[in-house]
């Protein structure tokens, strides 16, 4: 997703009984807008603790045992803080975690990082530290023969660099480097109670800002002024700012926007897609309307959009591959003229996308993926209609897969009129 770009400072006011309203040409700041009316929803979110870390540590060595893994290297990243609780950023000085299929993990980690490391280090752990002339792939490699691990495949987290692949082959010639998905996909595809309790709150706080945002939107605002007011509410509610995509007239006719400027008229679509965290956990949400009346056309394709929705809906079924509720989709709008296939105008990107402590996570809504749908899997659901140099429609909503099939995290709106209703 897109972010806001920054912003320049804009002057309120506020009129008597009215909401904020723009007094000079310029840009919002988050800042500098009102928001004394709205209070902070997030204040009773549950932390994950380590209980649950624990349990994802056990689950994935059950998962390593099934597919015959030694160990899974993992580098910083949401899958760190998944399994450790440890928050780091990557830079050309290796920190990782190396989960054993048995016993604790442990934390690869310079030696003058080790007592910042261990302030979110979030389960029990053997620590080993590196020191500035030494190669920390080579401490990595000296656990793994200590654990008799060696001789057994190492799972390799997806999204790591190639230089700590590189480094281990050469730590340890011979050895067997395989995907870690089966383990890490394994783990985090799956949410658990207090997973989905916290995307729950991100839902939310997003819905919130969304309302109050809505009514404060005028003619001749920016889309950065409008993400501004976004960004505040969310803010005060509670959450971390993740994105604000604000699309206004043709601009929305191109799924992640456009730079050229951009300014509410009457009669043109506003799409917003915003999403927050909570205690690390994300929300995402779409909303089109029009500012103003809507015309024939517009409304037309907003019904469209709001029936895919619900067609997606209904073919998440447990059991089914993920690929057939983009098919289902895919089906009903090229039955209306739309399309086919990924072709424009129509629907050119996948029905919808994984999401949890990442924005996007494997697996998606899209055509050909076999993945079978199970209870704890999340997905977005934003099955848009785009009309190069006209408008785009995109509603979007998460759902998350239960026993008895899929449940919205946020439920979409019924028509064009009342998108927050």
């Amino acid at each position: 997703m897109l972010r806001s770009p920054s912003l320049s400072r804009r002057t309120l006011i506020r009129a008597a009984g009215a909401v904020p309203l723009l007094a000079l040409p310029g840009m919002l700041r988050a800042e500098e807008i009102d928001v004394s009316d709205l209070g902070d929803i997030t204040k009773g979110a549950a932390p994950i603790g380590q209980p649950e870390r624990l349990a994802r540590i056990a689950r994935a060595q059950a998962l390593m045992k099934a597919a015959g893994i030694g160990a899974v290297l993992i580098e910083p990243g949401s899958s760190l803080i998944y399994f450790t609780g440890v928050r780091w950023s990557r830079s050309e000085r290796l920190t990782s975690v190396v989960l054993p299929v048995e016993g604790e993990p442990c934390i690869v980690t310079p030696f003058f990082e080790e007592p910042s490391v261990r302030e979110s280090l979030g389960v029990p752990a053997e620590v080993r530290v590196w020191q500035e002339d030494e190669d920390p792939l080579k401490v990595v490699a000296g656990f793994l023969r200590e654990r008799k691990l060696a001789a057994r495949p190492v799972g390799i987290e997806e999204t790591n660099r190639y230089f700590i692949v590189d480094g281990l082959q050469r730590a340890l010639p011979g050895a067997k480097i395989v995907s870690a998905n089966p383990v890490v996909r394994g783990c985090r595809m799956i949410k658990t109670a207090p997973e989905i309790a916290l995307m729950q709150l991100a839902t939310d706080v997003t819905i919130a800002a969304y309302r109050w945002t809505y009514p404060r939107i005028r003619e001749g605002m920016s889309n950065t002024d409008i993400g501004a007011l976004m960004a505040a509410a969310t803010r005060k509610l509670g959450g971390s700012v993740e994105f604000n995509l604000i699309l206004l007239g043709e601009a929305a006719a191109y799924p992640h926007g456009s730079r050229k400027p951009q300014r509410v008229t009457p009669g043109e679509v506003v799409l917003m897609d915003c999403g927050c965290t909570v205690q690390g956990y994300q929300s995402d949400v779409s909303r089109s309307f029009v500012f103003g009346t809507p015309s024939a056309e517009q409304r037309k394709v907003w019904d469209v959009v709001a029936r895919g929705q619900q067609i997606a809906l209904a073919a998440a079924k447990l059991g089914a591959p993920a690929g057939s509720v983009d098919d289902a989709v895919r089906g009903y709008y090229t039955s209306l003229g739309y399309g086919p296939d990924y072709k424009l105008p129509g629907l050119s990107h996948r029905t919808g996308h994984g999401i949890g402590m990442d924005g996007h996570e494997p697996v998606n809504l899209v055509r050909g993926e076999k993945t079978s749908l199970a209870p704890g899997m999340c997905f977005s659901n934003e099955p848009g209609i785009y009309i190069p140099g006209s408008f785009g429609i995109r509603l979007e909503d998460c759902f998350h897969m239960t026993e008895s099939g899929p449940k919205w995290f946020s439920v979409p709106p019924r028509s064009i009129d009342r998108p927050f209703e």
